[in-house]
Order: structure tokens, then C-alpha cells, then sequence
């Protein structure tokens, strides 16, 4: 049948993820750092992905497709919210039962190189970083300030330590290159524990932006009036807000 249904522009897209996730019928999907309409199926053709693409890498065409199947939309809709569910309570088993996955809060230590002609002190606190490792039940986030860090903010900003990692609980993540949807994890950990500020620090870059959109929508659906702000860091290292 001919109808109503997006189509996407690769080449305009930058792999962001936010049409994904404001899809809530789950027609597309991230497909080697591209969104992709993976379903016809599942687009209802409404176009509520559009606005959430910063690039203009969407729209609505009429062609052939297959028709909208509501029921095969919500099955899948029960089935990612379960998954979700999981997710959201547990910490992803490794099959190596890796012992980097067990979460632990340390004092930041002084260690110095051989070559330094100061010491260098790390002001993290706490273990694992990574968002996906972060259990939401775990100790140190009770009572704590949180930072929700793109991983390349480390890298082009030198006193990264200093200025955001200390007297924080710090959680990384990259939405580009992670096949995963931050925000339940993120909500789950801002509603059952008693986090005092959230900071979210992102590169400039657009793909970041789906970083900044799973906090602040994690913020809002954990339902508490929590500080917070968001800091851009230029690719040159620069604080540009």
C-alpha cells in the first residue's frame, strides 16, 4: 500500500540516536553509528522522530510499505519494556565474571611519575565508571553529587579531575558508540537514591547531545527537583558554557 513513512538521510545523519529514542514504536534503530528504519511495520508515519533529529536528516515520503501493525508495535513495546526493567535493576553479567564490574568507593590517592616535577592526584572516588556497569542500588550514590560525563570530555579538557571529577560520583558513557538507551539506568539511580546536583558535561559535537537528552529526560522522569547543569567542551578543550 502507499502511504506515509520516514525516510532517512545517511548521509545528513550523525548518529546521535535521539530519532531512536523518540520513536517510540521502535521503527528505527542504531545500525553501525547510523539511525536506520529497520521496521515499516512498526512507522505509524506521524513523524514523531523529526523534531528530535538536530540535523534535518528526516522526513516523511509516500511510497510503498507495509501497513502499520499496532499489535506487533505494542508486543515489542512489552518486550523492551521488560528488557528495560532488567536492565535498570541489575548490573550486565560478563561471562568472564569479571571482578572490574564489582562496585567499590576508594579515597582519592597522590601518585606522582618518575618524570613529574609535581605530583598528579586522580580525584576519582568510586568504581566502575562506565553507565552500563553502574548499578543503581549501589552505596556511593546515596547523598551524592553526580556526573554524567561524555568519555571524550576527559581527553579534551585537561583539568577534567580538578574541575568535574572531584567530590563527585562520576558515571561515562558514549551515546554514538553504546547500543544502549541511558535513560531508564539514569532514571532508576536519580529515584532511588538521594542525589544532591546532576552536572552533565558533553563535547560540542551533535552526537552528544543524545548524553544530555537521556539525563535530562532521566531527570524528569525520576519525578525529584534535583540541581543541575550542563557544560559544553569544545573539541579544543575550551568550556563554551
Amino acid at each position: 500500500m502507499i502511504r506515509n513513512i520516514v525516510k532517512i538521510d545517511e548521509e545528513k545523519c550523525t548518529g546521535c540516536g535521539l530519532c531512536a529514542e523518540a520513536c517510540h514504536e521502535g521503527a528505527i534503530a542504531m545500525v553501525n553509528g547510523k539511525a536506520k528504519l529497520i521496521r515499516d511495520d512498526y512507522c505509524d508515519g506521524l513523524g514523531h522522530c523529526l523534531p528530535a533529529c538536530p540535523v534535518d536528516a528526516i522526513r516523511i515520503e509516500q511510497r510503498e510499505a507495509d501497513a502499520y501493525d499496532e499489535e506487533a508495535v505494542k508486543a515489542r513495546q512489552a518486550q523492551k519494556a521488560a528488557q528495560k526493567e532488567q536492565e535498570a535493576q541489575d548490573v550486565p553479567p560478563m561471562a568472564c565474571g569479571c571482578p572490574g564490574t564489582h562496585a567499590k568507593r576508594f579515597t582519592p590517592r597522590t601518585s606522582s611519575m618518575a618524570d613529574a616535577a609535581a605530583p598528579i592526584s586522580s580525584q576519582l572516588s568510586q568504581w566502575p565508571v562506565q553507565i552500563q556497569l553502574a548499578a543503581p542500588n549501589a552505596p556511593y550514590f546515596d547523598g551524592a553529587n553526580l556526573l554524567v560525563a561524555a568519555d571524550c570530555t576527559a581527553y579534551a579538557y585537561g583539568d577534567f579531575h580538578n574541575r568535574f571529577i572531584k567530590n563527585r560520583i562520576t558515571l561515562i558513557g558514549c551515546p554514538k558508540l553504546d547500543s544502549v538507551d541511558y535513560t531508564d539506568k539514569l532514571t532508576a539511580i536519580l529515584r532511588h537514591n538521594d542525589i544532591k546536583s546532576l552536572t552533565i558535561v558533553r563535547m560540542e559535537v551533535p552526537c552528544c547531545g543524545g548524553l544530555e537528552h537521556a539525563a535530562k529526560t532521566a531527570l524528569q522522569q525520576s519525578g525529584k527537583f534535583i540541581p543541575w547543569q550542563v557544560v559544553t567542551i569544545s573539541t579544543d578543550g575550551r568550556i563554551l558554557d
